[in-house]
C-alpha cells in the first residue's frame, strides 16, 4: 500500500501534466489498458489510444487550469486523491473542490483514474 508521503510525490508528478495541453505527457503516466471517467465521460474511457484522443480534446479546451493535490488517503493498490483545481472560465476562475481514484498497475502506470465533482458551477461561470 502507498503511503502518504508516496501519494504526495506522485500526484506532484502526475497533476501538474494536466495543465499546459500536453497530452502525450499526460496520457505517459497511464498504461495501455488503462480506464478513465469523469463527469463529462461518465461511460468512461477504455485504452491509452482513446484516453490520448480524450485528453487531446480535454487539455485543448483546458489549457490554463491549475492541479494541485489537497490530501493523499492511501488505499490497496493507490490512493484516494482530493485535489482542488483551478479553472479559467471566461474573465472567472472557477474553483472546484474534488476526488479521484486512482489505482495502478504492477508496473506502477495508472490502471484506474475515476474523477468525481461537481461540474454545475463551471456551466453556470
Amino acid at each position: 500500500m502507498l503511503t502518504k508521503e508516496q501519494a504526495a510525490e506522485f500526484a506532484g508528478r502526475w497533476l501538474p501534466a494536466w495543465s499546459g495541453n500536453d497530452p502525450e505527457k499526460l496520457a505517459a503516466y497511464y498504461s495501455e489498458d488503462a480506464f478513465y471517467l469523469d463527469p463529462a465521460m461518465p461511460e468512461g474511457v477504455k485504452g491509452k489510444g482513446a484516453l490520448l484522443k480524450y485528453f487531446s480534446r480535454l487539455l485543448g479546451h483546458n489549457p490554463d487550469w491549475v492541479w494541485s493535490q489537497i490530501e493523499g488517503i492511501p488505499m490497496e493498490g493507490g490512493f484516494l486523491n482530493k485535489w482542488l483545481a483551478k479553472i479559467p472560465v471566461g474573465e472567472k476562475v472557477v474553483e472546484r473542490v474534488g476526488v479521484c481514484l486512482v489505482q495502478f498497475d504492477q508496473a506502477g502506470l495508472i490502471r484506474r483514474n475515476e474523477v468525481y465533482f461537481d461540474p454545475a458551477p463551471l456551466r453556470r461561470a
